[in-house]
């Protein structure tokens, strides 16, 4: 059993991929080939965006969002601590101080009721993070940037394709970054990524820094990076386009039978006003390495995301205090990601659910 099938995702769809990848040999304009315009458009047309600037990886994406926001050294962008690195990591890079929030326990997204209190005069941003595949509280952390002056940057590398009160991920704030590594609900073949924004200004600021800061051919008009993607890639996530609607619709059904058949064992919450594209499936588990190890001998692959908060690593301990964010201490020692793909079977399924519940008893 695979955690994330890609194998069998690639077999019902290579003959439109080998095609779109044969068709960039046969042009050979591996950077900014037609194929990534003609992917931006489609993506911005998908989240209803008025523009979409693909880069290098999900996590070039959050670096380039915050360069183009002008953010200055000492900034301060509050996000959460449970997720993964690159979320913090883009914006101490970005000379920027990461104030952590906590995140709720039942969604394990960042609660809404604790930004407001570690916004201060040196706040520039709200980095919500997307986690597990559902957006976070936006309406409410769209209007306390409001409030502030803030601009808000959706992490949402783990949400493409869900929707929040009608609308999709990426197209809900200042800016919404995503990723296209493999594993992701709509994924390439390598690192990509895309950035998304209603704001002509910071969409032409984003276009510049992803080639160098330059608006024209040697002609740096600000500081950037080498953040493209590369056309291959966008060829490939243009193939995968083609049935993204039937895999949303399948990793609704998957999530939802899963949902049933673990009844009375604790599972993160979805709201009501929201899905979910369950990029990792995940449940809150006791004693989680028995259990881990119960599952791998029924051979049930897992995985854990994730197993310490950014504000416990020894990179980011110095922005935030040790106990600064307990519900995201306990939930890293209990959350456990079961296999979730669109070609998820039911009897893998079903396998995976048998097994939990054994190690579970």
């Amino acid at each position: 059993m695979q955690f994330t099938d890609l194998k069998t995702q690639y077999a019902a769809l290579k003959p439109s991929i080998d095609a779109r990848i044969q068709r960039v040999l046969d042009h050979g304009q591996y950077i900014m080939g037609p194929e990534v315009k003609e992917l931006e458009t489609a993506l911005a047309a998908f989240t209803g965006s008025r523009h979409c600037i693909t880069v290098a990886s999900g996590t070039e994406a959050l670096l380039i969002a915050l360069m183009a926001l002008d953010l200055q050294p000492g900034d301060e962008v509050i996000t959460t601590p449970f997720t993964f690195a690159a979320t913090a990591e883009m914006i101490v890079l970005a000379g920027c101080k990461p104030v952590f929030v906590d995140v709720e326990p039942d969604t394990c997204n960042i609660d809404v009721s604790l930004i407001e209190d570690q916004v201060s005069a040196k706040t520039r941003a709200i980095m919500p993070v997307s986690l597990y595949g559902q957006v976070a509280d936006m309406v409410e952390i769209n209007a306390i940037a409001v409030r502030h002056g803030l601009a808000v940057i959706e992490d949402a590398a783990q949400s493409f394709g869900a929707l929040y009160q009608g609308r999709r991920s990426c197209a809900l704030s200042t800016f919404g970054a995503t990723s296209f590594f493999p594993s992701k609900p709509l994924g390439c073949y390598g690192d990509g990524g895309a950035l998304f924004t209603d704001d002509e200004r910071l969409a032409q600021a984003a276009r510049e820094i992803r080639v160098h800061g330059q608006s024209a051919r040697y002609t740096h008009t600000r500081v950037g990076v080498g953040g493209r993607m590369d056309t291959l890639q966008c060829a490939v996530v243009l193939g995968k386009l083609e049935r993204f609607d039937w895999e949303l619709q399948r990793r609704a059904e998957i999530g939802a039978r899963y949902g049933r058949l673990l009844e009375g064992i604790e599972q993160v919450a979805v709201r009501p006003d929201r899905n979910s594209v369950w990029a990792q499936y995940t449940v809150m588990v006791d004693d989680r390495t028995a259990v881990q190890a119960a599952l791998q001998a029924a051979n049930v692959p897992t995985a854990v995301h994730y197993p310490k908060p950014l504000n416990l690593q020894p990179a980011y301990a110095h922005h935030g205090r040790p106990d600064g964010c307990p519900v995201s201490s306990q939930l890293a020692q209990r959350v456990l990601s079961l296999p979730m793909s669109a070609d998820l079977s039911e009897a893998d399924q079903d396998q995976v659910v048998a097994a939990l519940r054994q190690a579970l008893r």
